[in-house]
């Protein structure tokens, strides 16, 4: 179960970055954040996020359509 979800769909980078980072402040370590987005980008932009924050990317689907889920972890 996650913390908090983040719609980012729609928005072109680095807006769903920017926003993950914000959203992540306000998820306790050890917590879940899931963020949807639609940026064709985003599967190599949450990577290279998760990388360089130091926090863990738990998982990375495509549903049905354009759209990604992303579950991050707070580590830091």
């Amino acid at each position: 179960m996650v913390d908090k979800t983040l719609d980012a769909t729609n928005l072109q980078c680095p807006i769903p970055i920017l926003k993950s980072k914000l959203a992540l402040a306000e998820v306790p370590i050890g917590g879940l954040l899931e963020v949807l987005a639609t940026d064709p980008g985003a599967p190599d932009d949450f990577v290279a996020f998760c990388h360089s924050t130091g926090n863990e990317l738990i998982s990375s689907e495509t549903n049905d359509g354009p759209t990604f889920r992303f579950v991050i972890k707070r580590l830091v």
